[in-house]
């Protein structure tokens, strides 16, 4: 079958990390299968072009600034600080997004009824928020639209409203009112096929819209940014790792109370990757408890320096109370770094007890308790981290690629082009999936 699709990335850079990340690498994944041709908003022109595509032939870069901007220096004043108020910046890109949209079918309408594409694929945004009226007209021309992957709505978990609030999440309280915005039931009428990145934003997904539902994991790796493989053996002292955000929900913080006694007494070290509201906090943790020659606070790393960070670690831990991905967790994995989550959200669909540690949700306390538990039962017993260490890699690389998640993506668009094809059935992950 002949794939034409036309990509619709707004957030698509691969110099950049997170969603913008996420839609270069799956967009990239897809191109390498299709006749695909990539639409993406401006500010990414510069990094697609110095990574070799050809504007014109390979994408085009849509200015939506006139809009974008403006309403971006506003969702910056109003989130409360950087990097807080991750709902108010994503309720005031939905603003700008039909914009952007509307640009797009100015230039590829014609293109769309003439066949020169035969189906059109919104890869961003992520978020189920933001509709899209590219879905209706594209029905109305008997183009396929396929959205997604869909995710985000992960619910803050009871005892955590303290960090709720130090993140500015004020519209998360009423962040469901979306489903009664202009454009939510048209777009999920008129898509094709909808692709659901978690079990969370599976359960939001209104019953009568199931059918038409795939569910592909939101997060993949690129065996090629991680090229470094884990070839330590864990002894003591075990070396420990957190990658993230400094923010409270993320839990440094706990992590770095839970590791406290195993620091002083030279059993563990820890690097802590990232930067946020959450270091100056840190740092005086490290120096009130005496940790400063086991804790290593090392800032922002680029990304393309964490593998090497990655691999010299044994343990990746990560008590992140709300992840809608936790493509961090495959990241390790992939490197063949055990790691150590809570189980709720996102990395709780990637790790398996075979493969990592997973802390059921729980109290600030608990999961303090929880993670310090563990770490002692790995200090006592390093061997149990090479038992998970080849599992987690293998796991990683043959289920979570880019190459994979496209390879269904693909089945989808089968289905929705030629429906003699059976449709794609992709289980959701257990815990206990078997690798």
């Amino acid at each position: 079958m002949d794939l034409r699709p036309l990509l619709i990335a707004e957030e698509c850079n691969p110099e950049w990390v997170s969603i913008p990340l996420e839609g270069w690498s799956h967009s990239r994944a897809i191109a390498g299968m299709t006749r695909a041709h990539l639409v993406t908003q401006i500010r990414n022109r510069e990094a697609i072009l110095r990574a070799g595509l050809v504007e014109g032939r390979d994408f085009t870069a849509i200015d939506s600034e006139p809009v974008a901007r403006p309403l971006w220096k506003l969702a910056s004043a109003l989130r409360g600080g950087a990097g807080k108020g991750w709902t108010m910046t994503t309720a005031i890109g939905a603003v700008a997004y039909p914009y952007f949209e509307h640009l797009i079918w100015k230039q590829f309408g014609r293109r769309l009824a003439a066949g020169e594409f035969n189906l059109v694929h919104r890869l961003t945004p992520l978020s189920p928020t933001v509709p899209s009226a590219l879905a209706a007209k594209c029905k109305s021309i008997g183009v396929p639209f396929v959205l997604g992957p869909l995710n985000g709505g992960v619910p803050w978990p009871a005892g955590f409203d303290a960090a709720r609030r130090k993140e500015k999440e004020w519209l998360s309280y009423v962040r469901d009112a979306y489903k009664l915005l202009p454009g939510y039931g048209a777009t999920r009428r008129h898509a094709s096929a909808i692709v659901i990145g978690s079990r969370d934003t599976w359960r939001q997904m209104p019953a009568s819209f199931r059918g038409k539902c795939f569910y592909v994991a939101e997060n993949a790796i690129d065996p090629a940014r991680f090229q470094i493989i884990r070839t330590r053996k864990a002894t003591r002292p075990i070396k420990a790792i957190f990658i993230g955000r400094l923010v409270p929900y993320k839990g440094p913080d706990m992590l770095l109370e839970a590791a406290a006694p195993l620091v002083r007494v030279g059993a563990l070290t820890l690097d802590i990757i990232g930067d946020g509201p959450l270091m100056p906090e840190l740092k005086g943790m490290v120096e009130r408890e005496n940790l400063a020659g086991g804790v290593n606070l090392a800032g922002w790393v680029k990304h393309s320096e964490l593998g090497s960070w990655l691999a010299n670690a044994d343990v990746f831990a990560f008590p992140s109370v709300r992840e809608f991905g936790g493509a961090v967790a495959l990241e390790a994995m992939a490197t063949g770094v055990v790691p150590i989550v809570v189980a709720y959200g996102g990395p709780a669909e990637l790790v398996t007890p075979k493969t990592g540690y997973l802390i059921p949700i729980g109290p600030r306390q608990q999961i303090i308790a929880d993670v310090r538990r563990i770490l002692e039962e790995l200090v006592a017993h390093p061997e149990q981290i090479e038992s998970k260490s080849g599992p987690a890699l293998r796991r990683a690389r043959e289920q979570f690629t880019w190459e994979a998640k496209a390879k269904q993506v693909i089945e989808v668009y089968r289905w929705v082009l030629d429906r003699s094809f059976p449709k794609p059935q992709f289980p959701m992950p257990a815990p206990d999936l078997n690798d």
